[in-house]
Order: C-alpha cells, then sequence, then structure tokens
C-alpha cells in the first residue's frame, strides 16, 4: 500500500495516484457541532489526514481570555469577541516607527517542537511547515488592513521596507527550522491576497511590491528542496501564472465560489497541483447529500489525474450540515484504491 507521503509527491508530480490524497479541516465551532452530533466521534476517528501541517510562527487561531483577546508573538493584540477564530488586530507599526519596531526571535527554541514531534510521530506523512500570515497578511496585521492598503497608493516605499523586514525574518525562521527539521517535505504560505470579486490591492500593486517579496520566500524552500504550497483565499487565479514562475507547486483552497476547479485543473495540469475545490460556502451548508456525493465523485475522478488534493476549500465552518459532512467523508474515507 502505498503511503500518504509517496502519495502526494505522485499526486504533485501530476500522475495518476491509486487513490486521490486529501486533508480535512473543521473550524473549531465545526468540530464541536460535528463532535456532539450522533456517530460523529466515530467518522472523525477514521479521518487520517495524508498531510500534517505543523506551524512555525505562534498564532493559535481561537485562543483569547475572558474578554476575547489575544496577544501573538508580534505584540499583536487580536479582538475575537465577535470572530473567536482569528480576529480583528490592532495595529502597531506606522510609518516613522517600523525602524524601532523589536521583532521576533526567528531562532526560537520552540519553533521546531510541533514539526520536530509530528515527523516522528507520523514518519509516513506528508509535512508542511505552517507559515500563517507569511507576508501581507503579516504586513496587515501589523500596520492595520485599511491602513496598509493606503500605503500602496500612497506610501510605497514604506510597504517595499516592511514587506522586506518581514521576508527577513521569515527567511530566518525557514533556515533555522529546516535546520532542525530537514526532513519535511514542504512549506505552506498563507497569503489572502483576493476577496470574492478579485485581488485585494489589484494586480499592478502585488506584481510591483509583493511578488518580488515571495518570490525571496519562495526560493528559500526551493533551494533546500522542498515543495512550496501557497494559500490564498479569494478570486485570485489571474496570480497562476505569475505564482508558478517564482516558485509555487500547489494552490491552496480552490475555492469552486469563485473560479472553475474543473477547467483550472485541467488547464494548469503539469505546472500547478490544486489542494480544496468542495465548496464550504454552498455545497456543505445548503446542498442536499446527493449533490455533496454527486460533487465529491466528480472531484475523486479528476483528482485520480493527479495535480490534486480533496479537501474542503477551507476549514469547514459551524454552518455545514452534518450530513452533507459525512456523506463527504464516507466518499473520500472509503475511495477504492487502484
Amino acid at each position: 500500500m502505498i503511503s500518504s507521503k509517496e502519495l502526494l509527491y505522485e499526486a504533485l508530480a501530476f500522475r495518476s495516484v491509486p487513490r486521490v490524497p486529501y486533508s480535512i479541516g473543521f473550524t473549531v465551532p465545526a468540530r464541536e457541532k460535528f463532535l456532539a452530533a450522533p456517530g460523529g466521534v466515530d467518522l472523525l476517528e477514521r479521518i487520517d489526514n495524508d498531510l500534517i501541517f505543523s506551524p512555525v510562527i505562534r498564532i493559535e487561531f481561537g485562543v483569547c481570555d475572558e474578554a476575547g483577546r489575544y496577544v501573538d508573538e508580534f505584540g499583536v493584540l487580536w479582538d475575537r469577541s465577535i470572530d473567536v477564530d482569528i480576529g480583528i488586530p490592532q495595529p502597531l507599526i506606522t510609518p516613522d516607527a517600523l525602524d524601532r519596531f523589536t521583532w521576533p526571535d526567528p531562532r526560537a527554541k520552540w519553533r521546531p517542537e510541533t514539526l520536530t514531534d509530528n515527523l516522528k510521530r507520523f514518519p509516513d506523512k506528508f509535512h508542511l511547515m505552517g507559515f500563517d500570515f507569511s507576508l501581507y497578511e503579516r504586513a496587515w496585521s501589523l500596520r492595520g488592513l485599511e491602513n496598509l492598503l493606503g500605503d500602496f497608493i500612497e506610501r510605497p516605499d514604506f510597504v517595499a521596507a516592511l514587506l522586506d523586514k518581514i521576508v527577513e525574518f521569515n527567511i530566518a525562521v525557514i533556515h533555522a527550522v529546516l535546520a532542525a527539521c530537514p526532513d519535511v517535505d514542504g512549506i505552506m504560505f498563507g497569503d489572502d491576497f483576493g476577496q470574492q470579486t478579485g485581488l485585494m490591492m489589484g494586480p499592478d500593486h502585488w506584481r510591483r511590491l509583493i511578488k518580488p517579496r515571495l518570490a525571496r520566500q519562495y526560493a528559500a524552500a526551493k533551494n533546500a528542496g522542498k515543495k512550496v504550497f501557497i494559500h490564498s483565499c479569494g478570486r485570485v487565479q489571474e496570480l497562476f501564472d505569475d505564482l508558478i514562475e517564482i516558485g509555487v507547486d500547489c494552490f491552496n483552497p480552490f475555492q469552486p465560489e469563485v473560479m472553475d476547479v474543473y477547467h483550472l485543473h485541467r488547464r494548469y495540469h503539469g505546472r500547478l497541483a490544486f489542494w480544496g475545490g468542495i465548496s464550504t460556502q454552498r455545497l456543505l451548508p445548503y446542498g442536499t447529500v446527493a449533490d455533496v456525493e454527486t460533487e465529491v465523485d466528480r472531484l475523486l475522478a479528476m483528482g485520480r489525474k493527479g495535480g490534486y488534493i480533496i479537501a474542503p476549500a477551507h476549514a469547514m465552518p459551524a454552518d455545514v450540515k452534518r450530513q452533507n459532512v459525512s456523506a463527504m467523508l464516507n466518499k473520500i474515507i472509503n475511495q477504492p484504491e487502484n
């Protein structure tokens, strides 16, 4: 039987696979809802994801004090009183204070601990070093989203300087963690560039300010022989050729609400793999069991050709229907191996 690690390398090489690799994630409220349902515990215990994601940046989604506040390792205070998973940050950095900002230690001893443990516990899995909020997202969490988007127009030199500082930190983290965990298979960079209708900052600003700095980050991974994964929500398919150019191997979350996943899989087969594809905005909360089974069967058939990891387009929110999640899991977990 092929291992998860071998299966992922076959899929990323765009070769036909005996079964389609998968990765299923839940938000905290969705997991609690599912665990409380009859049979939920048993079904969740059968999930055996092919990928293991180990964060090396301390964010701890969903953690907060009694007032709903959380402070990350960069010193940013997040208000999670409403959005319990991520929250809203209170910005720290201003253009005149960038040089005085104290960055976290990229070589902190705790950074590789989760990855080291997972590599030992799950030697047959495909392991990703996880960079949540890696570049653009880190910039707006430090500066504030509205502030940063205004800076793209009014203070592009400041944006460039801020992004350069973040890249320097990220590359130092990559080198430090890879020194401790050389057997990791890839690096997952989280960086939402899009919304439902397109890029937040537009393609010109993205290509001028963000792309060359992403290329530096990705080169640090590629030069170490690691696969590069990127997570970016939204309608961002106009960037796919750019992302391929600078070294991306796999794109997530592959949202069917904003892109034709079947067309894009055909178009980029051999150049860019995809991870996601099952709608968490429409199909899982509002579809029928039959709708779910039909769509998952179709995605599994596509994925047999390689270049695809089947999964919900994002960690599932609490409004997904329990019976739809069960139908999806049963199809994916019980797929026959060739």
